[in-house]
């Protein structure tokens, strides 16, 4: 089984590698980005790319804008981690 992403992108607004990551985000964050990769041991360096892709992937989100006035706002839609948890059963998908 292979998860799907709920919006897929094709092709990926941000490459899964450091220079794209990097790329993708403002002078000071791609500083920040850089001096984390260059100080993680090789086990960590996953990791550190793992989630400022994350990171980047949320400023380059054509719809980044709207969610954070949403979130300010308290209108952003929610749910709760047993609905989530029901969800993902129902669809077979593994929850532990």
């Amino acid at each position: 089984m292979t998860a799907q992403p709920i919006h897929p992108h094709d092709p990926e607004r941000v490459p899964r590698n450091a220079e794209g990551i990097a790329a993708a985000l403002d002078g000071g964050r791609r500083m920040e980005f850089y001096r984390e990769l260059l100080a993680a041991a090789p086990e960590e360096a996953e990791g550190v790319l793992r989630r400022w892709w994350c990171e980047a992937m949320l400023d380059t989100d054509p719809e980044g804008d709207r969610l954070v006035a949403a979130a300010i706002d308290g209108t952003l839609p929610i749910t709760s981690v047993a609905d989530a948890v029901r969800r993902r059963r129902e669809a077979g998908l593994p929850v532990e």
